[in-house]
């Protein structure tokens, strides 16, 4: 399939043998886009650009969504100056979704014929345009909606990037793991201090945009304002609807009083929310800015008033690359995660994907942000921000046991969790501190060495740990619940582990096993924490293999019952046992996948149990 560069083309595809336009008679076009993409069908035009869903055949005919621009410009000089600001543009979206799972990555930018373009993630699922034509949203589904999305808008506008189109359409609900994707930042804006207080570019969908937007002023508030009528049209079931002459009839909006009747719409359906959500949507639909919340953080507040969230990443001021080992990023954020945490940083890390006979098919540079916790004598940990949101918890009938089943969805809050398992040079350091109930063995591995995790404690040691170091920093360390360790070890992967469906020797510490199917070198001992140098896209270290990690929870024979907030299972099942996961050195991949569970004796039993630890600022 070929595409027609010319703009004003009615039907722009055509046959790969055609020399000319069918449609418009041009010849402007040539083969397969970058001899690599694959063009399927038209999926939405307006203004100077086109969106296509494609497939890249370099990438085994993986699906992508390519856009395609036309530069309103003439002569040369102008030309190049529209090539260099969309290739500002494409660094901007290269930046945003790498570094936020609810960001459709970029893949590629590129210049061929009059054209240029930017190709992306393709998101499989449903837009909340297609949800919302089958059925009005609940205040339940409002609730979940602002919980998943504002930390997204804080992390964009972290960026000093304004969406500028937030609405219905622009909204996916991903199939594979039920988390909203912010989409289409064609119209995105970076700003400065400066820049804001200047006109720009008029970029707006009538209907969803504040008057300051569509006067040129676009700043943070008018997203949150954006979303806001998001949220009031789900709610109500109030699209903006053209006639045959193009006009727009909105039943929500009154354009006399500059009102949203979403309150009077609802009660003639004999609907009522809460004071406190109505009170949040008022705030947000206010008609100056000045009047509305003025960053994503101070709605989530008030969302959640009796929860802490974390703040989102602040970027380094320079500028990403597509030689990501070059990009330089600051080292230290000037800014509290929460209070009586440090002050953040940011750490590079590679991950992994292979494929089903364990090659690997993906690598890709990413960054995280941590806090240090000096435990002393020059002993420090690592402790990884890891963002809350929603995931699929458990296997499919396809994969693992009934143990891991039934498949239930789990919200998990905003934490904290170490890089690596706790080492033997942490656990000394700790064991040296004032005892709480328990007297630690300084030295309990089997294994020896500082950077090596420790095996061989007991459930009641890795919590007497967690409290000697709660008491030492006033930080709340405790182990992870089973719910948080597994949305941990995932890091938005559905797959058997964060590589992809297997793992091999050179990604983990695990034995062979009898009916592998993957040759895996089995080392019969531990290795120092991090040796294999990949982590998953949280930044997490030896997630699969290396030594079976404790989880707070005491033995449940299944997911029956289970809760859907991330905490601690802590009604029935057996309190004498406590979940293991992760799988060691000595236990087959099969036991290493992120869905893979079991137990131990919590006074020791099998002596072959490491940990790591969370902390969160809400016990």
């Amino acid at each position: 399939m070929q595409i027609c560069q010319n703009p004003n083309c009615s039907n722009p595809f055509n046959a790969d043998d055609n020399r000319f336009c069918i449609s418009c008679g041009q010849s402007n076009f040539g083969e397969l886009l970058r001899n690599r993409y694959h063009v399927s069908r038209l999926l939405g035009e307006g203004g100077f650009s086109r969106t296509y869903a494609a497939e890249d055949i370099d990438r085994l005919n993986a699906p992508c969504v390519i856009k395609q621009f036309f530069p309103q410009v003439h002569g040369t000089s102008e030309r190049t100056k529209a090539a260099e600001l969309f290739k500002e543009e494409a660094f901007r979206l290269y930046e945003l979704g790498e570094n936020h799972l609810q960001i459709p990555r970029l893949l590629a930018y590129f210049e061929q014929g009059t054209s240029l373009y930017l190709v992306q993630e393709f998101i499989q699922g449903n837009t909340l345009f297609a949800e919302v034509s089958q059925q009005a949203f609940t205040e339940e589904k409002i609730r979940e909606l602002l919980t998943d999305l504002l930390p997204v808008l804080e992390f964009i506008h972290a960026r000093n990037v304004i969406h500028r189109d937030i609405k219905p359409e622009n909204i996916i609900r991903r199939q594979s793991d039920g988390k909203l994707v912010l989409i289409d930042f064609g119209g995105a804006k970076q700003v400065t201090q400066t820049s804001l207080a200047r006109q720009a570019t008029v970029l707006y969908t009538l209907g969803y945009a504040p008057s300051e937007q569509m006067a040129g002023f676009a700043c943070h508030a008018s997203d949150l304002y954006a979303l806001g009528v998001t949220c009031a049209r789900l709610l109500t079931g109030c699209l903006p609807v053209r006639d045959a002459y193009g006009q727009i009839h909105d039943r929500l909006f009154d354009p006399m009083t500059c009102k949203w009747l979403w309150r009077e719409i609802l009660a003639e359906k004999g609907i009522s929310v809460s004071e406190d959500l109505g009170n949040i949507l008022d705030k947000l639909l206010k008609h100056l800015a000045s009047e509305r919340y003025q960053s994503a953080a101070e709605v989530l507040k008030d969302l959640n008033p009796q929860k802490s969230f974390f703040s989102l990443p602040v970027v380094s001021t320079t500028s990403p690359t597509f030689t990501p080992h070059q990009t330089q990023l600051s080292t230290t954020i000037p800014q509290s995660v929460t209070p009586g945490f440090p002050a953040l940083e940011i750490f590079e890390f590679d991950t992994v994907t292979v494929d089903s006979t364990g090659r690997e098919i993906k690598r890709d540079y990413r960054t995280a942000n941590y806090y240090t916790e000096d435990l002393g004598h020059g002993v420090t940990m690592e402790m990884v921000a890891i963002p809350g949101g929603s995931f699929l918890m458990g296997a499919s009938e396809e994969e693992g046991d009934a143990d891991e089943r039934p498949q239930h969805r789990v919200t998990v809050e905003p934490f904290f969790i170490g890089k690596y398992p706790v080492t033997q040079a942490q656990w000394k350091a700790v064991a040296a501190l004032p005892k709480v109930k328990l007297s630690l063995n300084p030295y309990p591995s089997k294994f020896k060495g500082a950077n090596r995790p420790v095996e061989n404690v007991s459930w009641h040691e890795a919590v007497e740990f967690c409290a000697r170091l709660w008491k030492k920093t006033g930080r709340h360390y405790r182990l992870p619940s089973e719910a948080e360790w597994e949305y941990a070890a995932r890091a938005g992967t559905t797959t058997p582990f964060h590589f992809g469906e297997t793992i091999t020797s050179e990604l983990a510490n695990c034995s062979s096993g009898e009916s592998s199917e993957i040759k895996s070198k089995y080392r019969k001992e531990t290795t120092p924490v991090g040796s294999f140098g990949v982590a998953n896209a949280f930044g997490l270290y030896d997630m699969h293999g290396l030594v079976w990690e404790w989880c707070a929870d005491p033995w449940h024979k299944n997911y029956d019952g289970a809760p859907t907030d991330g905490t601690v299972w802590e009604v029935g099942g057996d309190m004498h046992r406590r979940v293991l996961r992760g799988g060691s050195w000595s236990f087959s991949p099969e036991l290493c996948r992120s869905a893979s569970r079991s137990w131990n004796e919590a006074d020791g039993g099998l002596r072959i149990c490491g940990f790591r630890v969370v902390a969160t600022s809400f016990g």
